[in-house]
This record gives structure tokens, sequence and C-alpha cells, in this order.
């Protein structure tokens, strides 16, 4: 995090890989707020029994999104998302534990966060900058998830993350401030517990925290808890797909093409993708959208020339285009970072 901006391509999809503690958890609060039957529905609904998922270190990034969009169903609350990640434990991050304690500070536990989506699970991509004492990290919806739920798990996020880095430091941390890209409305629960400022009708989702919350040293007694091994998933389909993708770029293969590439049908990989939630069409945008904004945060190519690099022969185009991913073109994105 030396340099004053940087953009992380993590988002996590369908089959990849996502940590196995967060579905413990969001499955055990579905067990306590509406019982043991429905608790196992939706285990057999994501195909994982209750007891072998105790085992598990890693389960699917789909299977977690499911049985979060099936609470934010039930429970009509807008801040649901930050309610359950204010709940979240060490002792319940497994294999996590053992990168943990090799950080000295809460910044490096941030940086290890940051750089291993495979490990840690991240339902967003993240522009990252630092400027005047303040680190700012915005979530940016490349994968363009219904605003609503991208808002719960932005919150979800936001709140782990701070549950977490107190436990670990000792020290009662506060983040500086948080955006909303929501119309306005109450907010209580967030505003107490992330005890900052929290703005409403912004652009992005964002959330900050000062640098010297960064320096705090990690006070969290490992020795008292069992650390499992290291764990790390087999390469699913849908990352297959996307390093397919990136390899033949900015000449991406049409469905057809790659369903040729794999030796199936055009059937088959259809379904094989909306089997994880999601779409041929989905992937090659998240692709195009995250080398795109690459290139921006770079800074030092125009528009026209990033649209070159990117394979169109129209610049207005690529604005188009650019606006379908992020919302906005690519001349106000830049503005904003």
């Amino acid at each position: 995090m030396k340099s004053a901006r940087s953009y992380k391509p993590t988002l996590m999809v369908g089959d990849q890989s996502y940590p196995a503690y967060e579905l413990r958890y969001l499955l055990s609060y579905v067990s306590l707020h509406y019982g043991v039957e429905q608790r196992e529905q939706l285990c057999q609904e994501i195909g994982v029994g209750i007891n072998e998922l105790q085992q598990m270190q890693l389960v699917f990034v789909w299977q977690v999104d499911y049985v979060m969009a099936y609470l934010k169903q039930r429970e009509h609350d807008l801040e649901l998302g930050a309610k359950l990640g204010a709940c979240y434990q060490v002792e319940d991050l497994g294999f996590m534990l053992n990168h943990l304690k090799e950080c000295a500070n809460l910044g490096d536990c941030l940086q290890f966060v940051l750089s291993h989506p495979e490990l840690v699970g991240s339902f967003s991509d993240t522009l990252i900058s630092n400027n005047a004492g303040v680190l700012s990290l915005r979530w940016l919806n490349t994968g363009k998830i219904d605003r609503e739920r991208f808002g719960m798990q932005f919150q979800h996020s936001v709140c782990s993350m701070l549950a977490l880095a107190r436990q670990l430091t000792q020290h009662p941390i506060a983040l500086t401030q948080i955006h909303m890209a929501e119309s306005a409305r109450q907010s209580q629960f967030l505003q107490d517990f992330t005890q900052c400022d929290v703005q409403f009708e912004r652009e992005f989702y964002q959330w900050s925290i000062g640098h010297q919350e960064l320096t705090l040293p990690i006070l969290y007694d490992f020795e008292s808890v069992v650390m499992t091994e290291h764990a790390l998933g087999e390469a699913s389909y849908i990352e297959q797909i996307l390093n397919q993708l990136k390899a033949n770029f900015p000449e991406l293969p049409k469905l057809e093409q790659m369903a040729l590439m794999n030796n199936i049908s055009d059937r088959t990989l259809r379904r094989r993708l909306a089997s994880a939630g999601t779409t041929y069409q989905r992937l090659v945008d998240q692709v195009r959208s995250q080398i795109a904004i690459g290139l921006i945060v770079q800074g030092d190519r125009s528009v026209v020339e990033i649209a070159d690099l990117m394979g169109f022969s129209d610049v207005s185009h690529f604005r188009q285009s650019f606006k379908h991913w992020l919302g906005y073109p690519p001349g106000h994105f830049i503005r904003k970072i």
C-alpha cells in the first residue's frame, strides 16, 4: 500500500473458493432465528451437510451468497449485513489464523486480506487510495449485483473486518467515514458500531480508516486457540474460464468458441455456468471491466489509447461499454479517483 492509488480486481463468483467459517456463522444465525428445520432445508438446497461443514475450510462463493440472499429476503432489515458482520469472532477463522499470527500490525492484516481473495473471499473489486493520513477502500460493483444486495454485502464486510480488527488489536478502532450508494435512511446500528459518519446518496460504496489505526500492533493470543492447517481449494471451473478469457484478451472468444476450446457443447457450458450462478457474458464483462479499470488507474494512458488496447475500434463504443459495466463513463470515473 505504498502507492497513492491501487486497484485490486478481486471479485469472487460462482464456484470459486470462499472461507467456510462465514457459511457456518450464517447457518448458525438461521438456526437460532428460524429453526433447525429451516437450516437443514438451506443445507439441502446448497448441497452441504451441517456436520460436513464443520470440517470444511473452504466452500463456494455461491453457497454463501445463497444464504445471505435468503436472510435478506426474510429479514427486510437494511442493516442486517452490518449486524451479522459485527458478531464475528477471531477464533472462528480456522486456517487463516496461521496467516494472521505472522502479522505485526493491523496494516499487515489488511494487506493479507486484500492480497488473498482466494483465501479470504471477496464480493467486490476494490480501489484503494491514500490521502492525508487516511486509507480508503472503494467497492466497485463490476459484477453488476443488485444495489440493495451489494449494500448488504458491503456492510457485512466492513463490520466483520472491524469486529475482527478490534479483537486482534484489543483496541476500540473507529473508522473515519463510510459512503453508501443508497437513498438516505436510518443507519443507527452501522453508525454506532463503526463510530463514524455514514453518508448516503454517494456514488460509490467506500469505507475509510486512519493510518494511525493501521499501525496498531496485533495483541491477540493465538496460542489460546486451535489452528487448522493451511487450505487451498482446487481451481474452480469459473476460474478456468476466467483464466482462458484473460489469456486471449483482447480477442475474447465467443461462447461457442469457448465451448469448443473446452471440448464441450454450448449447452453444457451454459449449464455449468448457470449452476454456479453466473453466465458467460457476465464473465466476459467482468474481465473486460477489470482490465479497463486497471488501465485507467495506472494513469499513464488516455481514454483513446485504453479503448485501442481493449480492442475497441470506436472510442465511443468503449465509453458506452464502460458505462454499462460500472454505471459511469470513463471520464467520470477518472475524475472520481
